[in-house]
């Protein structure tokens, strides 16, 4: 269970993260952080989102569909 509320804590701060950026680019504010900031904390934030997830398949703690149809 908490492993899910990680992952899924993870994707909403991805989300988050994608639109301060959307936001950013079209405000244009130079005193603010450039967009890159934001889309390079989305790419780290999902990159880890998908160790976790590896890390939990290889140690067992999720198991994937033997069947997947």
């Amino acid at each position: 269970m908490i492993l899910k509320l990680l992952l899924a804590a993870l994707l909403l701060y991805v989300i988050f993260n994608l639109f301060k950026g959307l936001f950013t680019m079209i405000k244009g504010d130079p005193e603010q952080p450039p967009m890159s900031f934001y889309i390079g904390r989305r790419l780290v934030f999902s990159v880890l989102a998908i160790v976790i997830i590896l890390l939990a398949l290889a140690t067992g703690i999720i198991t994937p569909n033997p069947r997947p149809y």
